[in-house]
């Protein structure tokens, strides 16, 4: 089988790599001015650099389109029509709406559609991570040689129904978890302090939430933007979260704690109080153990707002979020892991809700917080990809110091949890 990458970016080289590496012959494309580098930087790899996507998808068994979600449309109206008969064609994108409609509108009706979306970043091999894989239109026996295919990569295949259910399950694995750690990172930048330089921000949990909040901002905007923007569900999603934040918020403020609590383990409840969900179980050692720095003095208690309203707002949902692992990245794994670990400790949790309803030193931060979830919610909300590409460039150098020992550490992290 001859495959084709159409999008030699971080995740198409990481395809084209495994497949060649497993035997297959592999031609891809990017645009021109990115050839030179390309073929100097796969040179020995056996890989093919070609002109176009049209030369891509007339020569090749297999096409995958490995472009962001924003070019998608215009990557198939180019190489659509050269497809050869016949030929299985997927993307990698990260929503799979747009894509699908482009296929649908641009391919010929003779070609198979079976397509997959990696639930990791490039950075992280592919080895044991999930990848979802989503039959649209094709034969038994073309589905069959693209699931061998898919095989190379060792990963862990999970076989969706739909494309619809893909972005249901990612509006909440993916946007909704991004926007809260995002908002962390807008919040310490905001206040103009690293998280592991504060006894407030310092520990297992807060360890964890630092950790991957450095992850998102040392990647590319494109990757995080193209989920809240492109998915048709995600807004609902984003929108619940930052509604729920607002309203916690509020009570706080009022230091309302009957109400408070109430909602507080009401939510833990309908999340965690069902015992056939698959713990994740993250312990004090490996949380203390991905630490980006500790100061001198005794760690204070956390109201930990971003994990309570993440819990409320599943609960306000009706979202189960053990049942969206099928189609879990790392970052949500950690996300659920840590708020299961502040749910299922009650004495850690009382002392988080009494920081939040009482304790003074918190009302700063978790302002900044509570400002930075809206602002995000806002942006997202006005489709406005210029917003979501400035506020995340300002975060990104905010932390640019530390991006590679915490891509470094988390990377650790993701595999050593990709073992249980």
């Amino acid at each position: 089988m001859n495959i084709g990458i159409i999008g030699l970016g971080d995740m198409g080289k990481l395809y084209a790599r495994t497949f060649a590496k497993a035997g297959y012959h592999v031609r891809g494309c990017d645009v021109p001015a990115h050839r030179s580098k390309l073929e100097e930087e796969l040179s020995g790899t056996g890989i093919e650099i070609v002109d176009t996507g049209s030369e891509v998808s007339r020569r090749s068994d297999f096409i995958m389109y490995a472009v962001e979600t924003e070019n998608i449309e215009k990557a198939v109206a180019q190489a659509g029509a050269a497809t050869r008969v016949g030929a299985i064609v997927g993307g990698q994108t990260s929503v799979k709406t747009p894509e699908i409609r482009a296929f649908e509108k641009y391919l010929p009706s003779d070609v198979h559609i079976v397509t997959c979306h990696s639930l990791h970043a490039p950075s992280v091999p592919p080895t044991g991570q999930t990848l979802a894989v989503i039959r649209h239109r094709s034969s038994d026996e073309a589905y069959s040689r693209a699931l061998d295919l898919f095989g190379t990569l060792r990963s862990r295949i999970v076989e969706l129904s739909s494309y619809e259910e893909h972005d249901r399950i990612t509006a909440d694995t993916q946007a909704a978890t991004h926007v809260a750690f995002e908002s962390m990172g807008t919040a310490w930048k905001n206040a103009g302090f690293y998280p592991w330089e504060n006894t407030a921000y310092t520990g297992g949990l807060d360890n964890i939430k630092a950790l991957m909040t450095v992850r998102i901002f040392s990647g590319k905007v494109h990757v995080y933007a193209g989920l809240a923007l492109f998915n048709p569900i995600a807004w609902e999603q984003i929108q619940q979260y930052a509604r729920s934040e607002s309203e916690l918020f509020k009570l706080m403020i009022q230091e309302d704690a009957s109400v408070f609590e109430k909602r507080i383990y009401n939510a833990g409840e309908y999340v965690f109080g069902k015992k056939d969900n698959p713990l994740i179980l993250l312990d004090d050692a490996t949380m203390g153990e991905f630490s980006l720095g500790m100061p001198e003095g005794a760690q204070r208690p956390n109201s930990h707002l971003s994990l309570l309203a993440m819990v409320d707002s599943w609960h306000q949902l009706g979202v189960n979020p053990y049942q969206n692992m099928i189609c879990q990245t790392p970052i949500f794994r950690l996300r659920l892991g840590i708020a299961e670990y502040l749910f299922k400790h009650p004495v850690l949790l009382k002392e988080s809700i009494d920081a939040a309803l009482f304790d003074k030193r918190l009302r700063g931060d978790d302002l900044e917080f509570h400002n930075a979830v809206r602002q995000w919610s806002s942006l997202i909300s006005d489709r406005s990809m210029r917003r979501y590409e400035r506020e995340f460039e300002a975060v990104k150098l905010f932390f640019k110091d530390r991006s590679d020992e915490g891509k470094l550490k988390s990377n650790l992290l993701i595999q050593r949890l990709a073992g249980r």
